[in-house]
Order: structure tokens, then C-alpha cells, then sequence
């Protein structure tokens, strides 16, 4: 539907930034492309557009479940979008906590590391 992948381009954009999203769209292939309008649609379009909770809720909960689950590739990314969605160094820090206590110390120690890597990179003070 392209409504669904319009609206979430548009959320993407806002959450994201303008410079990763034109990145990964210039990197894309006909081969990704399907996974692309998928993730566009679905986590962007669906998801992430729904306004039930708010986007600093969204946010602070994709952090701990990309920690808890071990998907560290996706952190820096969400901490520097953090910027766009008003989720505070304090509440990052309080939801890997979280994930400390419910999925394990070593998953939240490896999601704070990389935190302060990318606010350090942000210029973020902690």
C-alpha cells in the first residue's frame, strides 16, 4: 500500500534524520529493495506511526528490546535518533537497566557502552 510506505518515509525521516535515511536509500539494491519497502511499511508506516504511545516511548523500548535480544548493531542508530524523539540520556540509561535486571548484565553493559560511544560521538555530555 503506498500510503503505508509514504507515512512511514515521512516517520522514518522524522525519527531517523534526512542523512540516514538518504544513505541507506542510496545504498539500497533491487536485492534488499523488498526488505526495504517491508521495514518502510511495517515498522515505519505501522508501527512506528501510531500514535497510542509516543515516539519517546517507542524509542526507549526499541532500545531495550534491540539490547535484550542482542541486536547491537541497531543501537548507536536508535541512540542518535533519540535526538528526534525526546528520550533522555537518564531514561536510555533507566530502560537498560531494565534489560540488566530482566535479560542480563552483559547485554545491558555492551548497549551502555555503546550508548556513551555514540552521545560522546553526539557530543552529548554524561
Amino acid at each position: 500500500m503506498q500510503d503505508r510506505f509514504e507515512a512511514g518515509m515521512t516517520v522514518r525521516r522524522e525519527v531517523l534524520g534526512d542523512a540516514h535515511v538518504d544513505r541507506a536509500e542510496a545504498a539500497r539494491t533491487a536485492f534488499d529493495t523488498p526488505f526495504q519497502t517491508m521495514i518502510t511499511e511495517g515498522a515505519w508506516g505501522t508501527l512506528w506511526a501510531d500514535d497510542t504511545i509516543s515516539r519517546r516511548d517507542r524509542s526507549l523500548l526499541t532500545l531495550a528490546l534491540l539490547a535484550a535480544t542482542g541486536n547491537f548493531e541497531e543501537i548507536p542508530m536508535h541512540v542518535r535518533a533519540s535526538r528526534n524523539t525526546g528520550a533522555t540520556p537518564d531514561e536510555i540509561m533507566q530502560a537498560f537497566l531494565h534489560v540488566a535486571v530482566y535479560a542480563g548484565v552483559p547485554k545491558a553493559n555492551h548497549a551502555i557502552k555503546l550508548a556513551r560511544q555514540t552521545f560522546s560521538e553526539l557530543g552529548v555530555e554524561l
